[in-house]
């Protein structure tokens, strides 16, 4: 399936992975965002189920195992050619996650990964969405998200 001037939208998954208040950040090693700081994540394959695909998406970037816990938020992200025709949309599951094992390293998809204070993220230039997805997962946390639904991965 082309992911861009795709035929349907594309279905990809998410990471919002906590260290305490530190979320980790990757730099987009390729399009859409090459070049800009979000959260590391990718594009479901036939057959994999959402996590599986979240676990493989996330040691490709950033050598992480995690331990992938709730659902945080569900989004469209539509671009748009000058032409009007769409270039990409990717429908997006983003899940509340933390590092179980392994030692953070930049992967093949990433250009760059990092630790970041929650209260330092304004200057990673984060889209609107990525940034509000961050936050729920934060207050999700803060409210007890880490007690239930983690899974090994």
């Amino acid at each position: 399936m082309n992911r861009v001037f795709p035929s349907r939208p594309v279905l990809a998954v998410g990471a919002v992975i906590l260290d305490g208040s530190r979320v980790l950040l990757v730099k987009r090693g390729q399009e859409p965002l090459k070049g800009r700081w979000s959260l590391p994540g990718g594009v479901v394959e036939l057959g994999e189920t959402l996590t599986d695909a979240l676990a493989r998406e996330v040691v490709e970037e950033t050598g992480l195992d995690i331990r992938i816990g709730p659902l945080v938020e569900v989004l469209d992200i539509v671009h748009r050619a000058p032409d009007g025709r769409v270039h990409y949309h990717f429908v997006v599951a983003d899940y509340l996650c933390r590092a179980a094992a392994a030692a953070l390293r930049c992967g093949s998809d990433a250009d760059e990964a990092r630790w970041v204070e929650a209260s330092s993220l304004d200057d990673y230039e984060l889209t609107e969405k990525a940034a509000s997805v961050i936050h729920k997962a934060l207050a999700l946390a803060r409210d007890g998200g880490w007690a239930f639904g983690f899974q090994a991965k």
